[in-house]
């Protein structure tokens, strides 16, 4: 299974995004910024490919989607939330109706997670970030 990330807006304080599933529009995504003002601020992760597994999270108490191998970073996960400050480099879904933030959230990724257990058994996960 393909999932696809299009960055479309890129603030001093947040990132926008698009997510589709093998090409069709799921939601919409708010990620930290790409280029925070400050070095102590989490980042957006890197544009790339990335293989996806969906683990049990401890501390959301709930299987989520986690991303492999993102450079310098662990533990970035596709999660519920609804602004920059829920994020600590992960990547939330919703639905961007509010400037800087996502709605809508948990609906949104119960719908990810079911397309999500829908693949064929054994099918991989692959997440492309494209800025």
């Amino acid at each position: 299974m393909n999932l696809q990330l299009h960055r479309i807006a890129k603030r001093s304080t947040y990132t926008i995004g698009r997510l589709y599933v093998e090409n069709q529009y799921l939601c919409d995504t708010l990620e930290p910024a790409v280029n925070p003002t400050s070095h102590k601020l989490p980042k957006a992760i890197p544009p790339g490919r990335y293989s996806v597994v969906v683990t049990w999270s401890p501390r959301f108490r709930r299987w989520l989607p986690l991303l492999l191998h993102v450079p310098f970073r662990s533990a970035i996960r596709i999660h519920a939330g609804n602004t920059a400050s829920d994020t600590r480099g992960c990547i939330l879904v919703g639905r961007n109706q509010q400037v800087g933030k996502v709605l809508h959230s948990a609906v949104t990724l119960d719908a990810l997670m079911q397309r999500l257990r829908d693949r064929p058994e054994g099918e991989g996960v692959f997440l492309t970030v494209v800025d």
